[in-house]
């Protein structure tokens, strides 16, 4: 039996419930706005990897939020902790054979566009993958999604839009742009921030798009919204601690809460 239907049958409650959130890098705070009624350590499910990184809980939650039942995964997995893509990307087909079909995503990213503040949210619109993974790489699982997955709209117009209105209404500052996925752990350079502002991103960080890929597999509709930790200025280039980073996508998080909330509460 496969990893993910073993892990998928140890956890009855979960079934049918259709929403699922991922609480990115010091989004941990976003718990305070659900209504948590379950935890389970990832160490106890079949096949989990481990959270090994600062400002990610590791446990997966029952909750409801705007009136509905979620799953929550507080704390996600990265390529650069040594896992593989489909490792990372093993709870989102577990999501999906426990009957998930909307993944709303949150991580923390470092802020390439003038404009952006630390503390700031922005949605993701579109990604680049840089990290020369791909989780669908191997045999297809044909009972999970096609060979060849329509990548023309990964992140939902839908959401988006209602995503957007909700925002306006709640005196949100929500930006938008492209997110780029780097394989991690080191920082990036200054030459290296320069050539990801060229490609055209606007925000870079080393999670996420593994996620979204796969869940575009398993037919999910899918919103991301990004934490701005720190702006990545080649032209005056400064540290950013995990200290940092941590800090300010919890200054974020309540904003990201909302929106998620927001978006629930409208569908």
């Amino acid at each position: 039996m496969d990893e993910d239907r073993r892990a998928a049958e140890t956890l009855g409650a979960f079934y049918g419930i259709e929403t699922a959130l991922i609480l990115g890098t010091g989004l941990g705070v976003m718990e305070r706005a659900i209504d948590i009624r379950q935890s389970h350590p990832y160490a106890k499910i079949p096949g989990f990897p481990r959270s090994t990184v600062a400002g990610h809980a590791g446990r997966l939650l029952l909750g409801r939020l705007a009136g509905r039942d979620v799953i929550v995964m507080s704390g996600r997995f990265h390529l650069y902790e040594g896992y593989t893509a489909g490792e990372v990307t093993l709870p989102i087909r577990v999501l999906s054979r426990l009957g998930v079909r909307t993944l709303l995503v949150s991580n923390a990213a470092g802020g390439l566009r003038k404009g952006f503040e630390p503390g700031g949210v922005m949605m993701i619109t579109d990604h680049i993958n840089l990290t020369g993974r791909n989780p669908l790489v191997g045999p297809n699982r044909d009972e999970l999604g096609p060979r060849f997955p329509d990548m023309t709209e990964p992140y939902s117009k839908r959401l988006a839009s209602l995503a957007r209105e909700h925002a306006r209404a709640a005196g949100i500052r929500l930006e938008e742009g492209v997110y780029v996925q780097v394989l991690g752990p080191s920082m990036e350079t200054a030459a290296e921030t320069r050539m990801l502002k060229a490609l055209g991103a606007d925000a870079v960080g080393m999670s996420t798009v593994m996620e979204v890929i796969q869940a575009v597999h398993c037919g999910m509709e899918v919103l991301a919204v990004s934490a701005i930790t720190n702006v990545n200025d080649p032209d005056d280039y400064r540290p950013a601690t995990i200290e940092t980073v941590i800090e300010n996508a919890q200054k974020a998080g309540p904003a990201i809460a909302e929106i998620f909330r927001g978006v629930l509460a409208a569908l």
